[in-house]
């Protein structure tokens, strides 16, 4: 059956069609004939009861410069006029994406949202992972520079992170004789309303940070991330680079302690990042990527696998 699919993200003109996880989704979805419409958060508008945005429909191509094709935008009711709808802009996750997911969680039960939009505001990627905090390294969360001299003194390295951060950006390491500490948690401190996030260096990083995928709970696949040149970040954003990986052992055992609660969650799509093979340090449910160059590396068709999932939600929701 048809479907009518809308797409929450960023300008389609400025996507790299070459890995963007949003744009392999919408020609999924196009494969099976499902008619598809790109709208911008920001033109969200609730309106006495009704929900609504500005869209176009588009159609897409994998060709460079040459991607997609957009019809007139037009306000459209997200309630009567869309079956699906995929909460894809990018992060950061701050009030104006928090308030987008709270309007979107209204059309429970006529529209399906995913990731399930309440579950994206209760599952912050550096939060929801304490859930598990037995596979993650030894972890800080605060905005007390006492607090953090002392962990500093405990472990050594460290690393420190925005909170609610995205795409590997703002995250610093401080070495052992922790120079500049003082001075960096200040500017966090000054920069950001919340606590922030210090862990140890893990040395392993340099061997890579895996992104394994998980779709509806299950395990879909995954991909090593390794740190570029000069760099300890392995983040694709910041100039890391993939290659084809499995799992061990302990990253099996983290996929299978938190696949039914994803499931039960609504949360779809979800990448979680693992280094050393064992150590877990973020689950992203917000606008998780990886799936194009996991299915390039695997021969797989991760975003068929995620429309299967959606496909099953839709007419349960309906039922």
């Amino acid at each position: 059956m048809s479907l009518r699919i809308a797409v929450q993200m960023d300008p389609l003109e400025s996507i790299n069609i070459a890995g963007d996880s949003s744009f392999a989704l919408m020609l999924g979805a196009q494969a099976r004939g499902h008619e598809v419409w790109h709208y911008d958060v920001a033109s969200l508008t609730y309106d006495c009861g009704r929900l609504t945005a500005w869209a176009a429909p588009v159609s897409v191509q994998r060709v460079v410069g040459d991607h997609f094709r957009a019809g007139e935008r037009r306000r459209i009711d997200l309630a009567r006029d869309i079956d699906i709808i995929l909460m894809r802009q990018d992060p950061p996750f701050h009030l104006g994406y928090i308030s987008a997911a709270l309007l979107l969680d209204r059309l429970k039960g006529t529209t399906l949202v995913s990731n399930d939009p309440r579950e994206v505001i209760n599952a912050p990627e550096k939060m929801f992972v304490l859930d598990y905090a037995r596979f993650m390294p030894p972890t800080l969360v605060t905005r007390n520079l006492d607090d953090v001299r002392d962990f500093h003194a405990r472990h050594g390295a460290v690393v420190v992170k925005p909170l609610h951060g995205n795409g590997g950006k703002a995250i610093f390491k401080v070495d052992a004789e922790g120079t500049n500490l003082s001075a960096l948690f200040e500017v966090f401190n000054q920069t950001w309303p919340e606590a922030h996030m210090v862990q140890p260096f893990i040395p392993e990083v340099a061997l890579g940070d895996k992104r394994i995928v998980l779709v509806d709970g299950e395990f879909a696949g995954a991909i090593n991330r390794r740190p570029g040149e000069g760099e300890f970040r392995s983040n694709l954003a910041q100039g890391g680079y993939a290659e084809a990986s499995t799992l061990t052992a302990q990253e099996e055992e983290i996929c299978a302690a938190m696949g039914p609660e994803l499931k039960r969650r609504g949360l779809v799509f979800v990448g979680i990042d693992v280094i050393g093979g064992k150590w877990l340090t973020e689950i992203n449910v917000t606008s998780p990527t990886g799936i194009v160059a996991i299915d390039k590396f695997n021969g797989t068709d991760t975003p068929a696998r995620i429309w299967d999932a959606l496909e099953r939600r839709h007419a349960e929701m309906l039922t």
